[in-house]
């Protein structure tokens, strides 16, 4: 009994011995994987299109970065017609520059007053939503805006823009209290 036993867990050894074996075997069957590979490479090769020609990159300057912007007012134009240019006129470019300068006037509105020691004071709202209070004397928007007067219900600014022609003029402005 002991033999069979032994003879027993031998088995399945010797049959997947076996079966390795037969696996590893070498098959010259290979002939219809030949003809098809015989046959792939007898295929007339397909044509590769030519590269496209490429139109080389052409700049563009921009003219019109130093005019005013079109959103907002025109220049003033007096009775004559003619545009009022002052050779005087320019911004003064040594200046620190005020906070509220970084903004257009069109992003910021009057949203109060007050009065200190007599003067009147505005609070401005920037476009971020933080109220800023500004006196007579500052500076306000993208075009060199000095604050001129502040009344009860307005903010009279003095702009500093290019004429177009390498000049400088003056604009009014108003931010009115909203």
């Amino acid at each position: 009994m002991a033999m069979i036993a032994t003879s027993g867990s031998r088995l399945p050894a010797l049959i997947s011995m076996s079966l390795m074996l037969v696996g590893c075997q070498r098959y010259d069957n290979l002939a219809d994987l030949q003809v098809y590979v015989d046959e792939v490479k007898s295929r007339p090769a397909a044509e590769v299109e030519p590269v496209p020609e490429f139109v080389p990159y052409e700049g563009f300057v921009y003219s019109a970065a130093s005019l005013r912007s079109p959103f907002e007012i025109p220049v003033v134009i007096d009775a004559n017609g003619e545009t009022v240019l002052s050779q005087d006129v320019e911004p003064d470019f040594e200046r620190q520059r005020e906070p509220l300068e970084s903004q257009a006037l069109g992003e910021m509105a009057m949203v109060g007053m007050l009065v200190r020691g007599g003067e009147f004071e505005a609070l401005i709202e920037d476009a971020f939503g933080e109220v800023h209070r500004v006196a007579i004397g500052n500076y306000l928007g993208r075009n060199h805006g000095r604050i001129e007067n502040i009344s009860e219900s307005q903010l009279n600014i003095i702009e500093i823009v290019p004429s177009g022609s390498g000049g400088w003029v003056e604009r009014p402005q108003t931010l009115t209290l909203q």
